[in-house]
C-alpha cells in the first residue's frame, strides 16, 4: 500500500473505509479495522460523518472517467487512423485544398430554438444567412458564420417542409412550402417580410426550388421556381408575378423531392412510386424514367460538371462530357437504404450501400470528387467518386436523432450570377477561377438541432 499511495493518501483511505462500514451499520467490522490500524479518538463521529460517502465519491468518479478514457481512446484510434492513411504530401495538399475537405465533428456550431423536427435547410447566396425550417409551422434564419439566432418567420399553418434562396439577381427571395398547402414567398431585404402566397396544390408542398438562369436559352431569367407535391404533380411559378405558369403530371404517386439543373434547362423529380423522372423545364415534356429503387426514392440531385470526370469514369467512358453539358448525371437516395448514380438515359451506373436506414438527403460536394448523404441512421458519410464511389468517412455521431436534410453552402462566384442550386456547380461560361467554394455544410435533425460543419 504505501508503495503506491502516500502515508498522508493511505490514512484517509483507512478513514473513509472507517466511515463508509459505520454508515453502512457494520459497527463490529468498522471497530475492528479502527482497533488494526490504531486510528486515535480525535477520529470522532462527527469527523467520521464528513467521510462517510468519500469512498462512494471517488469510486463513481473512477467508473466515469474510465468511461471518459475509452471514449477519448476511441476517438484517438480514429484520428491516428485518418493521419496514418494519409502522408505529408497529401496532409499539406488536403490543407491547401478545398475540393478535397469533407466535414468533420464536432460541428461548429449547434443551433438550437425549434419546438419541433427540423424538416430543411437552406443557405443565402451571398450572406452568412442559414434558413431553417421545421414541424412547429416557423422559419428560423441563424447566422452560420456567429451560430446565432437571427429572427423567427411565422406564416406558415402546418409543417414547413422545404425552404430555398433564390431568384433574380440582386433580388434573393427566401421560398418556403408547407403542409398547409401554400409556398410562401418572403424578402429577406426587407425584414423577411411575406410578399407572396401561392396557393394551386391540392396536397402538401414537399419541395421547393428555385430555377437558376444561365446558359443561353435557358427557360428561367431567375424568375422561376419549382415545386413538388403529395398531389403527384409539380407546378412552375413565376415568381414576379405569383402565377403558376406550368403544371407537370406523371408520378403515379407523391412527388418528395426536386432539383434543377445549374443552367434551368432541366428538372429531376422523385417520390413514392419508386421512380425519378427528368424532364423539359421550359416544355415540360418528359425526357427519362429511372427505375430500380425499392421504396419511396426521398431525395434526387444531379451532379455539377465537377463530378464528371469521376462519374464518366465509372460509367466506363473514355472522355467525360462537355461541363456546359447540364442533367448528365444523377443521384438518388431513397428508403430502400441505397443510393444510386444513373446517367441521363436511366443506366444505373451504381448502388452505394452502407447505410442502416431511409436515405433522407444528397449532397454533391462543389469541388466534384464526395457524394454526400445524411440518413435516418443518423449518420453523415462522404462516398469518394474517384474509388468508384468507396465510403471513405462516416460521421456517426452527426446528430442524437434521424437526420433530415443537408446542404452545402453555395459557391461565391465573382462577377456572375450566384448560382442556386445545392451543387453550387460554377455556371456555364463561368471560369473555374472565378468561383470560390465555400467549406460549410449543413444538417438538420428530428432531434431539433440544426448543425453547422465548416472548416
Amino acid at each position: 500500500m504505501s508503495q503506491i499511495l502516500t502515508s498522508r493518501q493511505a490514512e484517509e483511505l483507512h478513514k473513509s473505509i472507517i466511515a463508509y462500514l459505520s454508515a453502512a451499520n457494520l459497527p463490529n467490522t468498522a471497530a475492528a479495522l479502527r482497533e488494526e490500524l490504531d486510528i486515535g479518538d480525535s477520529f470522532d463521529a462527527a469527523t467520521c460523518k464528513k467521510y462517510e460517502t468519500l469512498l462512494e465519491k471517488k469510486w463513481t468518479s473512477v467508473v466515469r472517467l474510465q468511461k471518459k478514457v475509452m471514449e477519448l481512446e476511441a476517438r484517438n484510434t480514429s484520428l491516428q487512423s485518418e493521419l496514418d492513411s494519409a502522408t505529408p504530401t497529401s496532409l499539406s495538399k488536403r490543407n491547401q485544398d478545398p475540393t478535397a475537405w469533407l466535414p468533420r465533428s464536432p460541428a461548429r456550431h449547434k443551433l438550437q430554438s425549434h419546438r419541433e423536427p427540423i424538416t430543411c435547410v437552406a443557405f443565402h447566396p451571398i450572406f452568412s444567412s442559414l434558413a431553417s425550417g421545421s414541424e412547429d409551422y416557423t422559419i428560423k434564419i441563424w447566422d452560420w458564420e456567429l451560430g446565432e439566432l437571427e429572427r423567427t418567420v411565422k406564416g406558415h399553418t402546418k409543417a414547413v417542409l422545404d425552404v430555398d434562396y433564390g431568384g433574380p439577381r440582386g433580388g434573393t427571395l427566401l421560398a418556403s412550402c408547407s403542409s398547409d398547402l401554400t409556398i410562401k414567398l418572403w424578402d429577406p431585404n426587407d425584414e423577411y417580410k411575406n410578399i407572396r402566397t401561392l396557393p394551386g396544390h391540392d396536397h402538401s408542398v414537399s419541395a421547393v426550388r428555385f430555377v437558376p438562369s444561365g446558359a443561353a436559352g435557358a427557360p428561367s431569367s431567375g424568375n422561376l421556381l419549382v415545386s413538388a407535391s403529395r398531389d403527384k404533380s409539380l407546378r412552375v411559378w413565376d415568381v414576379s408575378t405569383g402565377y403558376c405558369v406550368k403544371t407537370i403530371r406523371g408520378h403515379a404517386d407523391w412527388v418528395r423531392d426536386v432539383s434543377p439543373s445549374f443552367d434551368g434547362r432541366w428538372l429531376l423529380s422523385a417520390g413514392k412510386d419508386q421512380t425519378a423522372r427528368l424532364w423539359d423545364a421550359s416544355s415540360g415534356e418528359h425526357k427519362t424514367t429511372f427505375l430500380g429503387h425499392e421504396h419511396t426514392i426521398e431525395c434526387c440531385v444531379f451532379a455539377p460538371p465537377a463530378s464528371y470526370g469521376y462519374l464518366s469514369t465509372m460509367a466506363g467512358l473514355k472522355k467525360p462530357p462537355a461541363a456546359s453539358s447540364s442533367a448528365e448525371y444523377i443521384a438518388t437516395g431513397s428508403r430502400d437504404k441505397s443510393i444510386k448514380i444513373w446517367d441521363s438515359r436511366g443506366t444505373l451506373i451504381k448502388s452505394l450501400i452502407g447505410h442502416d436506414n431511409w436515405i433522407r438527403g444528397l449532397v454533391f460536394h462543389p469541388g466534384g470528387k464526395y457524394l454526400i448523404s445524411v440518413s435516418d441512421d443518423k449518420t453523415l458519410r462522404c462516398w469518394d467518386l474517384s474509388q468508384e464511389g468507396k465510403l471513405v468517412k462516416t460521421l456517426d455521431d452527426a446528430h442524437d436523432h434521424f437526420v433530415s436534410c443537408v446542404r452545402w453552402a453555395p459557391s461565391v462566384v465573382k462577377d456572375a450570377a450566384t448560382t442556386n442550386g445545392e451543387s453550387g456547380a460554377s455556371l456555364n461560361g463561368v471560369k473555374k477561377d472565378e468561383t470560390k467554394i465555400r467549406l460549410v455544410l449543413a444538417t438538420g435533425s428530428v432531434d431539433l438541432n440544426v448543425r453547422v460543419f465548416a472548416s
